[in-house]
């Protein structure tokens, strides 16, 4: 989302970089150029002004001038600034210090992804916080919008409130309360109906809901995508419902990534989850500083953890440890690996999240790395024999030949894949033990930041054509 103000930004510190002394003049050019930057953005006016009159004011101090490193100096600040204008962390988190049921309350315009938002949270909740979750659709105007959510909680395994044809959006409302209650259920998640435009109609019901389930939380779902016209939006419904949090879906678009600088900052109220993808799972708490880091192009570790840790079966990764142990790890162990990695959402979504490589992002998203390498590995390997997987040296030039007309690949690419092989088994050699198999079984539980160090074991870099990392 944030690619095209990550490589701005990212060209700017470049050349601040690249002298040895900062003087007054450096510094003015380099706010005149983050202020270009983030108006491309899309980020709002009265924020970029803000923003870069606060910078500017720390830079210009005489401590960064004097600084060894001034330009590292400047980083930090505008690091700093953007992380305090995107909020802290704890605004981000839910509210739910209340007396069960805790009701949240969706609210939002049709289109905005709400009722999507609506239940990829109530997974969350099931799967991160181990809440008992009931959702309830009172959007009797959008066809078969009831039913969406329905399906949706079967997806994610929560509950969703029997629908009766008819029943208005208040009825609703009443019958879910008492349903919950009786239920015992931790939270009741609200879907209001939405509309193509802001209106008295939809607010009024809204209040109504409001009023009669008094929900802990009332969040706004917005569409990342609409620009300035989000932060707009949020304005309204927050001065005319007081909403206390905002869901930012399609974050993973093409979206130029100002509604996420601008809403905290003109509404007040905090982006408290963004929609990352099109799978349920893929929702993610908004956290500042992962996010400012992310948009400086410094990578979001924390994220990298979190994707490893969900595409890492940790049975798995002791039974790999072992056979990296007995010096017994082949083909059939590679393909694990690589579609350990397409269930992290694929090298181009990894490296977006690594510090220093997310300015590669595009180059690789442009080749299209994910869906052309991983899958043909995946064909390579699925066209050996069991033989062939198990002792690769089989694989002479006539067997290579078969693979790759049954993989519909080149001899090339079957001899690329094997060298990759080769020097993972080589690398892995290296590691051979105890200390190879505690670092796979930390890969695995990822109790701390030292897990990390197994990333180059999950597969290694797709050979990529013409890239040069």
């Amino acid at each position: 989302m944030f690619g095209k103000l990550t490589d701005n930004i990212g060209s700017i510190f470049d050349k601040l970089r690249g002298k040895g002394i900062l003087r007054e003049d450096d510094i003015n050019a380099a706010m005149r150029e983050i202020r270009i930057a983030l108006l491309e953005a899309d980020v709002a006016l009265p924020v970029v002004k803000d923003f870069i009159e606060k910078v500017k004011v720390k830079a210009l101090g005489e401590e960064v001038l004097k600084s060894i490193t001034p330009a590292q100096m400047i980083v930090k600040i505008v690091n700093d600034e953007l992380t305090e204008t995107l909020g802290t962390a704890e605004e981000s988190e839910l509210n739910l210090n209340v007396a069960a049921p805790a009701v949240i309350l969706f609210a939002g315009l049709q289109g905005s992804g709400k009722t999507t938002s609506c239940g990829k949270i109530a997974g969350w909740l099931k799967r991160k916080m181990n809440k008992k979750v009931l959702v309830a659709s009172l959007d009797i105007y959008r066809p078969a919008a009831q039913r969406q959510l329905e399906i949706l909680a079967k997806q994610i395994g929560v509950d969703s409130l029997e629908i009766i044809e008819g029943q208005k959006p208040i009825d609703i409302t009443k019958r879910a309360l008492h349903e919950a209650k009786i239920g015992a259920y931790d939270i009741l998640m609200l879907d209001t109906a939405g509309r193509l435009h802001i209106d008295e109609e939809l607010m009024d019901e809204l209040k109504q809901v409001r009023d009669i389930s008094n929900p802990v939380e009332t969040l706004l779902a917005t569409d990342a995508m609409t620009g300035q016209d989000a932060v707009n939006i949020a304005r309204e419904f927050n001065e005319k419902i007081g909403i206390t949090g905002i869901v930012l879906t399609r974050m993973d678009g093409d979206a130029r990534g100002g509604a996420a600088l601008s809403m905290r900052y003109i509404t007040g109220k905090p982006i408290k989850f963004v929609g990352i993808g099109e799978k349920p799972t893929e929702i993610d708490v908004f956290n500042p500083e992962r996010v400012a880091g992310r948009i400086l192009g410094m990578g979001d570790i924390v994220a990298l953890v979190e994707k490893a840790r969900e595409g890492i079966d940790q049975d798995e990764a002791e039974k790999m440890a072992q056979k990296v142990q007995k010096g017994s790890f082949d083909l059939n162990d590679l393909k694990k690996q690589i579609k350990s990695i397409e269930k992290m959402g694929g090298f181009s979504s990894m490296m977006g999240l690594i510090p220093g490589l997310s300015k590669f992002k595009d180059k690789v998203e442009e080749a299209n790395i994910d869906n052309k390498v991983l899958k043909r590995q995946i064909a390579i390997i699925d066209s050996m024999t069991k033989q062939e997987r198990k002792f690769p040296k089989l694989l002479k030039a006539s067997r290579k030949v078969r693979v790759a007309k049954g993989s519909g690949t080149t001899v090339q690419e079957v001899n690329q894949l094997l060298k990759q092989f080769e020097q993972m088994q080589k690398a892995m050699k290296q590691f051979k033990g105890a200390g190879m198999a505690g670092m796979m079984k930390k890969m695995a539980a990822m109790k701390s930041m030292g897990g990390m160090s197994g990333m180059n074991g999950m597969g290694g870099m797709p050979n990529i054509p013409n890239f040069k990392g």
